[in-house]
């Protein structure tokens, strides 16, 4: 089984539950963080958002160097 990467850097040996969608590393429950992409369809300028987004996993690390506010 995979192990997550952040427990294993601070001494711990936990089961990887995902994967970050960025780096690839493993991540248990508490190390992993999830972003909602939104979908939208269409061409400009008939683009739909759509009522369900997708979710992706990923590490403390990838989203803090992300630019979320785009996704909200």
């Amino acid at each position: 089984m995979m192990k997550c990467y952040d427990c294993m850097e601070e001494g711990k040996d936990t089961e990887a539950v995902a994967v970050c969608i960025v780096c690839g590393k493993g991540l248990c429950m508490d190390h992993s963080k999830e972003l909602i992409l939104p979908v939208s369809v269409g061409k400009p300028p008939e683009v739909t958002r759509l009522h369900n987004a997708l979710p992706r996993i990923m590490c403390n690390y990838c989203l803090s160097n992300t630019i979320v506010d785009a996704f909200d």
